[in-house]
């Protein structure tokens, strides 16, 4: 099910597979001790900064429209700033060649969120560092990238140039991603080209979406250097390309606690696309979402929400990947794979449905081995009808967002999973 872009990569990766989860793991320890090279410290600060750095009337007036939420505000004063840098302020003057934002999940990484978005604010700016708790990606697009095509408008060529090579960086895990790429998504559906392409600094657990895209598995051990060589690889590395799929559930209305990958859907179309024979409930709700790595239905799922439930509630637990990995592991031995019955008919024994979009899973794994190209087959779209039986849940997981899925044994619960129309673009760390 991966984008064109995504398999041209891949079929460089499954030649060295053979050894499964073994090699996944050495593979993850071998990545984060590779950046403790000193590469990342012959990479000069202030060059860096000459290649990335936005005019600073420019930072002033995104950071302004996004903390009023207004996307004219500040607007005046920029213009009569870049006028006076214009006339020998040297930033304006030199315009960079890949403007940059990035950002921060200051939750993952354990101890080392908060201190990544310090060293990426004396790396860059504070203005073009942007902390997920304060600032959501929705808000940059709606203001932020609002305020420079505003200016552009007026006739800014400075922010103009800024726009159209303006580059993203996001430092979390596979979710955090998601969410970023969702959200810039949103500018194809407006039709407000060119989307920034993104790269990646993996801060997770699994970080497969940053494996299958060259940007390593895991968060290096000397990460102040490993960070420079990660923002010059952004600047000029070439762009690829990712399929995403859009899921609709239906299902009887019922009070599920969504993730922040699923929303809510209003005047949806029953019948639409869905061959439903069966009698419809009389309140039906329908929820919408887009992943990018997976979405699976089971144990895997089920040991998911076993760990986002602990960590929500004894965030002291899950202080960075290794004892991440550790909670995992102990999950999927009390309600994985050696304790979860199984949905069992003659011949078959399921445990978890994976859509998986990629061939890196639950951390650098590879479930498709290597097969031979008959066996591979692209999908436009998948259907499911799930009905309650022995169980009346059932756990689902969109990019390692968990959640408990309600199943009744009268009603049937729909999900539909189809290919997006467009591909996120994604910055190669190759």
């Amino acid at each position: 099910m991966a984008g064109e872009g995504v398999k041209s990569e891949m079929s460089n990766s499954r030649a060295g597979a053979g050894e499964g989860g073994t090699v996944a793991a050495r593979s993850s320890v071998w990545e984060s001790i590779r950046g403790c090279g000193i590469s990342g410290m012959r990479i000069d600060k202030e060059e860096l900064r000459r290649r990335i750095l936005m005019p600073a009337y420019l930072r002033s007036a995104m950071a302004s429209a996004i903390r009023a939420q207004d996307a004219n505000a500040g607007a005046e004063a920029a213009m009569k700033d870049g006028a006076k840098g214009r006339g020998g302020g040297p930033e304006v003057d030199e315009m960079p060649e890949a403007p940059m934002v990035v950002f921060v999940n200051s939750r993952s990484g354990g101890r080392h969120g908060p201190q990544l978005k310090l060293r990426l604010q004396e790396l860059i700016s504070e203005e073009q560092v942007f902390d997920l708790s304060v600032t959501q990606p929705p808000q940059f697009v709606r203001y932020g990238l609002t305020c420079l095509e505003n200016l552009a408008n007026l006739g800014d060529d400075c922010a103009k140039a800024v726009r159209e090579n303006l580059r993203v960086m996001v430092a979390g895990g596979d979710g955090t991603v998601g969410w970023v790429l969702g959200s810039l998504g949103e500018l194809f559906v407006q039709k407000r080209e060119p989307v920034p392409p993104t790269g990646i600094i993996p801060l997770g657990t699994g970080n497969d979406l940053s494996r299958s895209f060259g940007w390593g598995g895991s968060f290096p051990f000397a990460w102040r250097s490993a960070v420079k060589r990660s923002l010059l690889k952004a600047v000029s590395n070439p762009v690829q390309h990712l399929d995403s799929w859009h899921v609709t559930i239906m299902m009887q209305e019922t009070g599920l606690d969504l993730p922040y990958s699923l929303k809510p859907l209003q005047d949806y179309d029953l019948t639409q696309d869905v061959d439903i024979q069966r009698e419809l409930p009389e309140s039906v709700s329908c929820f919408g979402g887009v992943f990018y790595n997976y979405l699976s239905i089971g144990m895997d799922a089920q040991v998911a929400y076993g760990f986002h439930h602990l960590r929500n509630k004894k965030p002291y637990l899950a202080q960075g990947p290794i004892s991440n990995k550790l909670i995992y592991a102990g999950y999927g031995c009390t309600q994985g794979w050696f304790f979860t019955p199984c949905v069992k008919t003659p011949g078959l024994s399921v445990r978890a449905i994976v859509l998986l979009n990629l061939d890196s899973y639950g951390g650098g794994r590879h479930p498709w081995g290597r097969p031979m190209p008959e066996y591979l087959e692209k999908a436009a779209a998948v259907k499911l009808e799930l009905r309650g039986g022995q169980w009346n849940k059932a756990y689902m997981q969109m990019d390692g967002e968990p959640w408990k899925q309600s199943i009744e044994r009268e009603y049937s619960t729909f999900v539909k999973i189809e290919r997006v129309a467009f591909q996120s673009r994604m910055i190669s760390g190759k």
